[in-house]
């Protein structure tokens, strides 16, 4: 007590603020002075690593540079110094907090008002703290931050918005119900023509006429095995044929449907057929008899099949707007989904999320469907605006792509699962019908009514995003299939 009274019993001149104008105190003593009083007990903080501007407080002005005289050689050893000394507290604290030097004793009047709504916060993490994403450093620091380099975002993978080459197609039917293309594993794409299957070998361009089914009948599908070589071709007595296609053979004739054979699939071992009866046969070529089992649910024709990566479900689309998934003993379905409004032609099994099952509607519906099979929800549903007549899964990174048909006769390229568009592919003049993936993951095939097949590089490869498909990638140009 006793010494803040003799502290304000002190001179005017003694009580003077530090910042004050030396003009209004011209009796100021000196510091030697015997008058003047030292008070040793008085606590005076160290400010110098106080961070005024967080509370809103001015720093006072960085002091004067020093002359030539003063510097000498010391010129850019103190400019070096000064910059580093900058750009760190700019990296600390941020280049908007203005610290140009340590900050001094404020004046009392520059503290701020602490019931402002401003200062609310003061004691909560501020938002401008936060690092970007893309951010390698430790601290945070804002991206305009003059001098501090970051690593750039990612740019969008770009799509080639044209084909890298276009077959012509003769006799290439424009009907929804059928499925006329396959990439076999062993880089060799099937097509039916009319009532020939027509073997496009894509590493040497060599075309090959596997089969002429003669003028009674044509046809309806086409399917190959996982492995090897065996091809499966559905046709419109309801029959299906394997043919060895190394060899130009046909091995087996199989019969069991009475009316068209349009979707085929195979699982490691067996092969499913789908045809306009409504029944889906399961054949096991190994056996003797043409079916071991049958598969009634559909109401309609059976238009899409697609077994699931690990060979487990089989998941049928039809014409009766439902889709159905059966396991490997079932002859009944055990799921079914009836949210399509139009028949269910495009399915697609992912092959990054087991139990994952996107599929699309016809011209009525111009949806895509995702399911989870494991638990039996519906995820989410896609308005693409035009009929989806295909889709596939890319193996290499979580996209997919949708084929379509009226009334825009688009190609889709969509990023999974934010359903994103990554590219819009145009050029087919009638219904994009037809759909085949490359063994490696990186090209696509679509076939339409205007009798031409077209290769697109769409998906990246597995180990660089910008590695282009050897199928191909080098030949331009338009040539015949047959």
């Amino acid at each position: 007590m006793n010494n803040s009274n003799q502290s304000s019993s002190s001179s005017p001149s003694q009580s003077t603020p530090p910042l004050k104008s030396q003009s209004q105190s011209p009796k100021t003593p000196s510091l030697s002075s015997p008058s003047r009083t030292i008070y040793s007990d008085r606590f005076i903080p160290c400010r110098s690593s106080s961070n005024y501007a967080l509370f809103h407080i001015s720093p006072p002005p960085p002091p004067p540079p020093p002359s030539d005289a003063a510097r000498g050689g010391g010129e850019d050893n103190s400019s070096s110094s000064a910059a580093y000394t900058a750009l760190l507290r700019t990296a600390l604290f941020g280049s908007d907090l203005g610290f140009g030097a340590p900050p001094g004793t404020p004046d009392k009047k520059s503290f701020p008002v602490y019931n402002s709504p401003v200062n609310r916060n003061i004691f909560r993490f501020k938002s401008e703290t936060k690092r970007p994403l893309h951010s390698s450093s430790p601290i945070g620091f804002d991206d305009h931050s003059p001098g501090v380099s970051h690593s750039p975002v990612k740019a969008p993978r770009k799509v080639p918005k044209s084909p890298y080459k276009v077959l012509d197609a003769p006799a290439l039917q424009d009907d929804f119900y059928l499925n006329l293309v396959d990439w076999s594993s062993h880089n060799v794409l099937a097509v039916g023509l009319g009532n020939c299957v027509y073997l496009w070998n894509a590493c040497s361009s060599k075309v090959t006429k596997l089969c002429d089914l003669g003028m009674d009948d044509s046809v309806c599908s086409v399917g190959w095995a996982q492995r090897g070589t065996s091809l499966a071709v559905g046709t419109s007595n309801g029959k299906v044929q394997i043919w060895d296609a190394s060899r130009c053979k046909r091995v087996r004739t199989m019969e069991g449907h009475r009316l068209r054979v349009g979707a085929l699939a195979w699982n490691s071992s067996m092969l499913s057929s789908g045809s306009r009866d409504k029944n889906i046969l399961q054949r096991d070529p190994r056996a003797q008899e043409d079916f071991v089992s049958k598969l009634s649910g559909h109401k309609s024709e059976v238009c899409g099949l697609k077994w699931s990566y690990d060979n487990r479900e089989l998941a049928s689309g039809g014409n009766d707007n439902r889709l159905f998934v059966w396991n490997q003993h079932s002859t009944q379905p055990i799921l079914k989904y009836c949210e399509h409004t139009a028949a269910v032609k495009a399915i697609a099994w992912s092959p990054h999320i087991y139990g994952l099952l996107a599929s699309g509607g016809g011209t009525a519906d111009r949806c895509i469907r995702f399911w989870n099979t494991t638990t039996n929800s519906h995820l989410s549903c896609m308005d693409t605006g035009s009929q989806v007549c295909n889709l596939v899964w890319s193996k290499n990174v979580n996209e997919l792509v949708s084929t379509h048909g009226y009334s825009q006769n688009q190609i889709i390229v969509w990023r999974y699962p934010t359903m994103s568009k990554l590219a819009t592919l145009t050029g087919h003049t009638y219904r994009v019908l037809y759909l085949a993936i490359s063994p490696d993951g990186q090209t696509i095939v679509t076939g339409a009514g205007d009798e031409t097949l077209r290769f697109w590089n769409v998906f990246p490869s597995p180990k660089s995003q910008n590695t282009e498909s050897e199928i191909g990638a080098s030949s331009f140009g338009r040539t015949h299939i047959r």
